[in-house]
């Protein structure tokens, strides 16, 4: 542990070797192609499937209605009420099919089957459906109105949750007896994934066992495994999910989709393995978006500087179902660090989630906590502005000391560690603050406007509080190492083998990482929320523990010396005060000899999550005459706890720096608020971040060792998301302020900061 040897997956994939759902193959396969709701809100008024079941090459037309002659049950949510009150959401199931409504465009309608693709694509288009559109709601606002129209009869008003929390009379106190109060309208907006790798699916179906098989590119296999068994009526066991290389997530492959389960039922259907991989359109329409809130914040200072009290009114757009996380966000993570790592007093929350006509939310890199950090850093941002106070001895001086760890918030929420204002310091430094003068003149010079910004960042990581491993010592003298969690291209094949490698001594290249397959391990949860290393890498921590310890008397035995007599070190067990010692791989050799192994399954809960955090500071250069923006300059100093290996610890930043910039800068997944039309569904309309949009990160680190588990890490693929929207806005007002600008919505794009530029003339 500390070492960066090479990712041990790349060679595999650099060289084609990778094995993602389009590599697989499978005997007699069949295609499936989605026939989707072209209006983003409708009745069904029937659906005529004669002439595409005739059609060449086609095996099955199915509907709502033979999913529900067939058993097939719509798929729930995974959180069904409030977290902390226990209050049920409002909520409708969604339908694997839709079957009296249609409530976002490129919603299931149909699912055809066919010999190959192209003639399942034909088939679809000679489907008949009979809709009548009805009005569409896109944004909060238009759902809560009065004569909105409505989506689902168990949600009235399209409101699945209405919720006031937090210290609202000490809040009011605070903000009366404030000498500075200032306020903000903030739109944390829509944002779409694309993974490399399309969401998809392989299903089987073994009559004889009566057991279904997907092989999937999912992120999070044992728990949405289990939301697919109950949408088929069937029982977790008589379900295998297969995960092999999962060409990326960011979250869109977090939770269970419908076609997770349209998929198996085909097979069962067709009796031959049936294949759907999502086009590019369908990922754009139909995959988990992301963020969508709207927020009114107030932040309360005295006249020095300090905080008293925060008060926020937000509202989210959960899309046309409560799928994923959804109200469970709303109620846990978005609140969980409300206040993030400054000392305030009082905070006061309306936290409302409505359902809208576009397609439903799930996560991505920091849900919940990406907005309510973007929050808090751009009220400091402008409390600066409004009040004269410098924006850094702002933070500086309500932060939580080193000496207060560890830190309760306004909510009851404990964090264990961290150096914050050290950190600020560390970045601050790093990024020379004190020389941006300079580098803003020369700017000037050539008849650009440059800004500064800075955001300090932090998150509970942990995800799924359940976790397992097993450690297999096999005759070969290699060790499979098996676990619940999941490798989608973070490098757990290297950094997994390295703490097991680093606990027993034994050499990195004999241990072997088994993750993927719901029939290898009980349970797992997954990857989501940065949670791998700490949960995984806990349970390899304790599994190793329990392994010394059965080899410590197998040792004694072969040695001829007393238990206590023996210490393991270096992979080999010692007796005290003698050169004499055998091996870990002997020891495992003469155990499994004896019928006593030292294969060991290891399960754990956690009770506590892990804090990363750190400040991220960031420069731009914005051409007054097209509002283009470019990042001139990005600096971060991050804590992750102990990093298990620096160089793959540092790659999960760079990558989230590099989302995060893309929503800031360029992604906007956005919907025509008449039709309910997605307007950017193709990346001819949604930029993604590319090289030449991104400088040359600079990352250093500044760790505390986490105290929540033996490794101290803490989770380090979310930060730099988390982080980035607020420091790149911040900047980006520094730049403009002298002309006048005071805010903007959505992403910098030239258009959008050109116009605000023109506004404040």
């Amino acid at each position: 542990m500390g070492d960066s040897p090479r990712r041990r997956e790349d060679a595999r994939f650099v060289t084609g070797q990778g094995a993602y759902l389009d590599d697989l193959t499978f005997e007699g396969l069949a295609q499936a192609v989605l026939l989707r709701s072209p209006h983003a809100h409708a009745l069904i008024k029937s659906i005529d499937t004669r002439a595409a079941r005739a059609a060449l090459g086609v095996l099955a037309v199915l509907t709502a209605a033979d999913a529900e002659t067939d058993g097939l049950k719509p798929l729930r949510p995974y959180a069904e009420a409030n977290v902390q009150t226990g209050e049920p959401f409002a909520f409708a199931p969604q339908p694997l099919l839709a079957h009296d409504k249609t409530r976002f465009a490129g919603e299931p309608v149909v699912l055809v089957v066919a010999e190959t693709h192209a003639q399942a694509l034909d088939a679809a288009e000679l489907v008949a459906v009979d809709y009548e559109p009805l009005p569409a709601v896109t944004s909060p606002e238009a759902a809560r109105a009065t004569d909105a129209p409505q989506l689902a009869a168990e949600i009235p008003r399209n409101t699945c949750l209405d919720w006031h929390t937090g210290d609202m009379a000490g809040a009011e106190a605070a903000f009366a007896a404030a000498a500075h109060v200032v306020s903000l309208r903030l739109d944390n907006h829509r944002i779409v994934m694309n993974p490399m790798e399309p969401r998809g699916g392989v299903g089987t179906f073994d009559p004889t066992t009566g057991r279904y098989t997907l092989h999937v590119s999912s992120q999070n296999i044992h728990i949405n495994r289990n939301f697919v068994a109950r949408s088929l009526g069937v029982e977790a066991k008589d379900v295998r999910f297969v995960a092999p290389d999962v060409g990326g997530g960011f979250g869109a492959k977090n939770f269970a989709y419908v076609e997770h389960a349209l998929i198996l039922w085909a097979a069962r259907r067709v009796g031959r393995p049936v294949k759907w991989i999502a086009s590019r359109s369908e990922v754009f329409l139909s995959d988990h978006a992301a963020r969508d809130m709207q927020a009114e914040a107030s932040l309360a200072l005295d006249d020095e500087g300090r905080f008293l009290a925060l008060r926020i009114a937000s509202i989210a757009n959960l899309g046309a179902y409560m799928a994923g996380a959804g109200g469970g966000v709303q109620t846990y993570q978005y609140i969980h660090l409300q206040g993030s790592v400054y000392r305030i007093p009082s905070i006061a929350l309306h936290v409302v989630a409505v359902v809208t006509n576009t397609a439903p939310i799930g996560v991505t890199r920091g849900p919940g906590f990406a907005e309510a950090i973007n929050i808090v850093e751009r009220l400091i941002d402008a409390a600066a502005r409004q009040t004269g106070f410098d924006r850094t001895d702002l933070r500086r001086r309500n932060m939580v000391p080193p000496e207060a760890m560890p830190m309760t918030n306004a909510f009851g929420f404990e964090v264990d560690s961290g150096h914050f204002a050290e950190s600020l310091d560390h970045a601050l430094a790093r990024a020379d603050w004190t020389g941006f003068d300079t580098r803003r003149r020369e700017s000037e010079r050539r008849g650009r406007l440059r800004g500064l910004g800075v955001a300090y960042h932090i998150k509970a990581t942990g995800g799924p509080p359940d976790e397992n491993v097993d450690v297999r010592f096999e005759a070969d003298g290699t060790i499979s190492l098996i676990t619940g969690t999941q490798h989608i291209g973070q490098g757990h094949e290297t950094t997994f083998p390295q703490i097991l490698a680093h606990r027993l001594g034994v050499p990195n290249a004999r241990i072997r990482l088994v993750q993927g397959d719901t029939d290898a391990i009980p349970f797992g949860g997954g990857h989501g929320s940065s949670r791998a290393t700490y949960m995984g890498g806990t349970a390899i921590w304790r599994a190793s523990d329990e392994i010394v310890t059965k080899g410590t008397a197998l040792a004694a035995d072969a040695l001829e010396a007393a238990e206590a007599d023996i210490r393991f070190e270096d992979g080999r067990f010692v007796v005290s005060g003698t050169d004499r010692a055998i091996g870990l791989i002997e020891v495992a050799t003469l155990g499994r000899n004896q019928g006593r192994p030292l294969d060991t399954f290891h399960a754990w809960k956690r009770e506590h999550m892990t804090f990363p955090n750190g400040a991220h500071v960031v420069e731009v250069e914005i051409d007054r005459d097209t509002g283009r923006v470019e990042l001139a300059r990005y600096t971060a100093v991050d804590d992750y706890g102990v990093l298990v290996n620096p160089m793959i610890a540092t790659g999960q930043a760079h990558g989230a720096m590099a989302q995060g910039s893309g929503q800031a800068l360029l992604e906007h997944a956005t919907y025509d608020s008449a039709s309910g039309q997605m307007i950017a569904g193709s990346f001819m309309d949604y930029a993604l971040p590319r090289a030449d949009d991104l400088p040359s990160f600079d990352l250093g680190f500044n760790p505390t060792r986490c105290t929540t588990n033996p490794l101290g890490v803490k989770g380090c693929g979310e930060a730099g998301a988390i982080a980035a929207f607020p420091a790149i806005a911040n900047a980006i007002l520094d730049a403009l302020a002298p002309l006048g600008v005071k805010g903007f919505d959505g992403p910098a794009t030239p258009a959008r900061i050109w116009q605000a530029i023109q506004e404040a003339r």
